[in-house]
């Protein structure tokens, strides 16, 4: 089981957001979203947008942070990753 987030670099409504992702199912990070009160609005396709001020509670709880481009190179090599352009569909 690996739950990575990333660095909080995407501002949105007055706060820096980053993502949680699974590299292994979808399943296991619905499961770890809902074990840290992570909202289902906040999944999108693929991930979770996630507040900056929740990252240390995530990984106390197991995630591993990583840099955006390794969560984004284990993403692509679990599968699970959506696509941009699929995203539009």
């Amino acid at each position: 089981m690996t739950v990575l987030v990333d660095d909080p670099l995407w501002p949105a409504h007055g706060r820096l957001w980053a993502h949680l992702v699974s590299d292994e199912s979808l399943d296991e990070l619905h499961a770890f979203a809902r074990a840290n009160d992570v909202p289902a609005r906040a999944f999108d396709l693929d991930h979770y947008d996630v507040p900056e001020e929740i990252i240390p509670r995530l990984v106390a709880d197991g995630a591993q942070h990583v840099k955006g481009k390794e969560l984004v190179r284990r993403l692509i090599a679990s599968g699970l990753r959506i696509r941009a352009r699929d995203r539009r569909r």
